[in-house]
């Protein structure tokens, strides 16, 4: 990895980034789209990519690292340059003075003086006391609160250290990019060869097209936003899943014929605490009162859900979040709610037991945190 003028380049590609999501935009769209029009050579775009993700993530504690040796506030840009300093000596290993001297020259003008102390200072602290493990992990403090009370501390902590890892990029036989986790969750809806499958928020599509190759089978996968249906549609085009037909409609009054599907899966829109590890500025953007919102929505889809499911059909329940409110709380929901309804046999390990259903850890086998329930209906 460069450290010279390259070296600087990248940082300063970097620190443009990191300024546009500290404005509100999202790490996965502004970081490749200022590193692709950047003329960075491909080591140093992996360096910048680095920065810049590697700095949102941890960005509570960067600032508790340097905010030690600041005397007063300081302007946005020099904060992230400081930021971006703090995130190399500390998490990357690379040599102090190189990233000081490199780190410098992307401060604006009148700051280098301060931004070259405070970081010679960082550098020259020794062993860091933590005040507290939210700010160590750099998580809100009610991310850290909620999952430690409903997974218990060792298993949450050890989740969230997951997630402030990168994650292995895992490509399907067919092409298509999806972790481990979510391949799972379609694995466990036992399709069929000529089942009719509905998949009920289905954009981008990577379940739906996975369900699809399956079987073979036939699926709906039905969107709420055209534009969301439009990516369905192009994935599937892609990777050649033809027996995929995208739907516009609300999930909540899903526009499909009822007791009509073999298979039905609600992949549910949820609070995401499971895969931060992949949205780097997430953890920031999510809010508390989320799970107990998202629990409405969810419980409104799988009740709508339910009345497509044919005698003797499958409704399975994902979410990829790990709260007890948006898993085992709607499960709870679900066995009073759908009494025409009984549990499938939840996946085995490394998913554990979570109710009737099975959550799979982030720490558990290096994937997305996920939550999936198999209900069948009875026959009549």
């Amino acid at each position: 990895m460069s450290l010279g003028g390259a070296g600087v380049a990248a940082r300063r590609v970097a620190v443009e980034a990191l300024l546009r999501i500290d404005e509100g935009a999202y790490a996965n769209l502004v970081v490749p789209a200022v590193i692709g029009r950047s003329r960075l050579a491909e080591r140093d775009r992996a360096l910048a990519t680095e920065l810049a993700y590697g700095g949102t993530r941890m960005r509570r504690a960067c600032d508790f690292l340097v905010d030690r040796f600041l005397r007063g506030p300081v302007e946005g840009p020099v904060r992230v340059v400081l930021r971006m300093g703090a995130y190399q000596l500390h998490w990357m290993g690379l040599p102090p003075h190189a990233v000081v001297s490199t780190t410098v020259e992307c401060a604006p003008r009148r700051a280098r003086g301060l931004v070259n102390a405070v970081l010679r200072r960082v550098a020259d602290a020794g062993p860091v006391e933590w005040p507290d493990p939210a700010i160590e992990l750099s998580y809100p403090d009610w991310i850290v609160q909620r999952l430690s009370a409903d997974l218990g501390g060792e298993a949450a902590r050890a989740a969230l250290e997951q997630m402030n890892r990168p994650p292995a990029v895992t490509v399907r036989a067919d092409g298509y990019v999806q972790d481990r986790a979510s391949q799972w969750v379609a694995g466990y809806v036992p399709v069929e060869a000529g089942d009719i499958v509905a998949d009920v928020c289905a954009a981008p599509g990577g379940k739906a097209t996975a369900l699809a190759h399956r079987g073979p089978s036939v699926v709906a996968a039905l969107d709420v936003r055209e534009g969301r249906a439009g990516l369905v549609r192009e994935n599937a085009a892609r990777v050649g899943a033809t027996s995929v037909g995208a739907v516009v409609g609300d999930g909540t009054r899903a526009p499909l014929r009822r007791g009509a599907f073999d298979r039905v899966l609600v992949d549910a829109p949820c609070s995401g605490l499971g895969v931060l590890r992949r949205r780097p500025d997430a953890r920031w953007r999510v809010e508390s009162d989320a799970p107990g919102r998202l629990q409405q929505l969810q419980q409104r889809l799988l009740a709508e859900a339910a009345a497509l499911v044919r005698p003797g059909g499958t409704l399975v329940y994902s979410v990829c979040t790990l709260t007890a409110e948006e898993t085992v709380g709607v499960d709870a929901w679900a066995e009073v709610t759908l009494p025409s309804f009984g549990a499938l046999a939840p996946p085995g390990d490394p998913w554990r037991g979570h109710g009737r259903g099975a959550l799979l850890l982030p720490q558990d086998a290096d994937t997305d945190g996920m939550f999936v329930l198999g209900l069948e209906r009875v026959r009549r």
